[in-house]
């Protein structure tokens, strides 16, 4: 029998994980302090749509890295809040294409702000170069298991 033992600084999936929830977990304290009725996960979907306007579906689970069920409901919630819209394809009626509403654009500035906020407090003390060098070495891990 295997007896696989992990030292604990070891185990860099927990800690970026760990990291990963802190900085949602605050982001969304700092939405709902904010009245916003939005939650992180229908955030990084506004956010995709924000960089590029009318993705397909498909398109928002690639960048989201979230499957079609997870995307379905999202979008569905965004929709029934007014915060975007389905527009079938002109290429193929087999596929909407999700659009922003105004709502959505109006949050924008103020979702992005509180992002930055929140992620300057997460960096604090960091050194740029450190933090450079853990988005390359997260980039090359990321990029061993899904090449």
């Amino acid at each position: 029998m295997l007896d696989y033992q992990f030292k604990k600084g070891e185990l860099y999936s927990f800690i970026t994980g760990k990291a990963s929830i802190a900085i949602a977990r605050r982001l969304q304290k700092k939405f709902n302090a904010h009245g916003l009725n939005l939650t992180i996960e229908q955030w990084s979907v506004l956010y995709h749509l924000w960089k590029e306007d009318g993705k397909s579906q498909q398109e928002l689970c690639n960048a989201t890295f979230r499957d079609k069920p997870s995307i379905t409901r999202l979008v569905d919630n965004l929709e029934r809040s007014g915060l975007v819209k389905r527009v079938p394809s002109e290429n193929d009626k087999r596929i909407n294409k999700i659009h922003l509403t105004e709502h959505a654009l109006l949050l924008h500035e103020q979702t992005m702000l509180l992002a930055e906020e929140t992620l300057k407090e997460a960096l604090e003390g960091v050194p740029a170069e450190q933090i450079d060098l853990c988005k390359e070495v997260l980039q090359k891990v990321y990029d061993n298991l899904t090449l």
